[in-house]
């Protein structure tokens, strides 16, 4: 008799924080692990910086006009091990689920854009700090290293993940498909619910091609996780009855199959939990295509030099995913 492949349950939650309060976020946060575990879920994923939201100030605010939020953003930010990261933690736990979510983490004097994942014990089990923030979003949060660019090892699969725009640095994407990664977790912002710029109208569709390019090149998993914005937070901005600089809603989530096929949304504005069986045999059956860690790639012609060890160590030559 041959081998079983696994199946997984799997949720993305599509929804708005409360802006800049990090204990009303994170008791948001552990009612929806609970509800999504309560309706099958064994991986429950948040958007980008769920806690305490995300500064949509940068892209509507010059900097000298922001300072205040900056410091209530410096304020609310986690810092591992601290009582809101440990509260997370036995969501996790409680509801027997892996949890991976987006967080503002403060570490010294320095803000990160990161993922933080707990595994059903209320561990926490992995860290990926944005490698490189995005634009403006440089005059809020510091720079990840190569630490952080490794798979983490749960009871669901190997899983990845990556924030919003990293997803166009295709080395970092491949990194972590050569280590096998099976799921992979994609978080992004509200940002098409901004309107004073022309270009966010394309944000949905942009983040569309990221995410269900990625599944196809990687033949993995993508649980697309974003989030929107509510009249509470357009009010703490000052931008309350400017349509013309941002509205409620946003956002683009839902969870895609390894041929790029849309399993479960997609879903925008109205706060939901996306749900979706991850067959692990389409993984398998795709990667008879391709395997772009395997048959399909050709390490004779290009190779990829990763620095898993942050600053001070040295770049390694990855041809092969880890064994597992």
């Amino acid at each position: 008799m041959g081998d079983t492949f696994r199946k997984v349950r799997a949720a993305a939650v599509h929804a708005a924080s409360p802006f800049l309060d990090r204990e009303a976020a994170v008791d948001k946060a552990c009612r929806l692990v609970g509800q999504a575990a309560a309706d099958g879920a064994e991986l429950v994923v948040f958007p980008e910086t769920f806690v305490p939201g995300y500064p949509f100030w940068i892209w509507t605010h010059t900097p000298a006009a922001s300072g205040a939020l900056f410091m209530e953003l410096v304020a609310n930010s986690v810092t591992v091990g601290d009582a809101a990261c440990d509260r997370l933690g036995e969501a996790a736990r409680a509801n027997g689920c892996t949890v991976a979510i987006g967080v503002s983490e403060r570490d010294g004097g320095t803000l990160y854009n990161s993922l933080l994942y707990f595994g059903p014990d209320g561990r926490l089990i992995g860290r990926h700090r944005k490698l490189q923030p995005t634009c403006v979003e440089r005059t809020v949060w510091g720079r990840g290293d190569g630490r952080d660019l490794r798979i983490v090892e749960t009871p669901v699969g190997r899983v990845g993940g990556l924030i919003c725009w990293e997803h166009s640095m295709d080395l970092a994407r491949h990194a972590l498909t050569l280590q096998g990664e099976q799921i992979h977790v994609a978080a992004w912002p509200a940002i098409s619910a901004l309107t004073h710029d022309p270009s966010s109208g394309l944000f949905d569709d942009l983040s569309q091609a990221a995410a269900r390019h990625h599944a196809a090149a990687g033949q993995c998993f993508v649980v697309n996780a974003q989030g929107c914005i509510d009249e509470a937070t357009i009010e703490r901005l000052g931008l309350a009855g400017r349509p013309d600089m941002i509205r409620p809603g946003g956002g683009w989530s839902a969870i895609i199959s390894p041929m790029g096929r849309i399993l479960a949304g997609p879903h925008r504005d109205t706060e939901t939990i996306l749900h979706a069986e991850l067959d692990f045999a389409e993984i398998a059956q795709f990667k008879y295509v391709s395997d772009s860690a395997g048959h399909y790639a050709r390490p004779d012609v290009l190779r990829l030099m990763v620095n898993y060890d942050g600053p001070t160590g040295a770049f390694g030559d990855v041809v092969r995913p880890s064994a597992g």
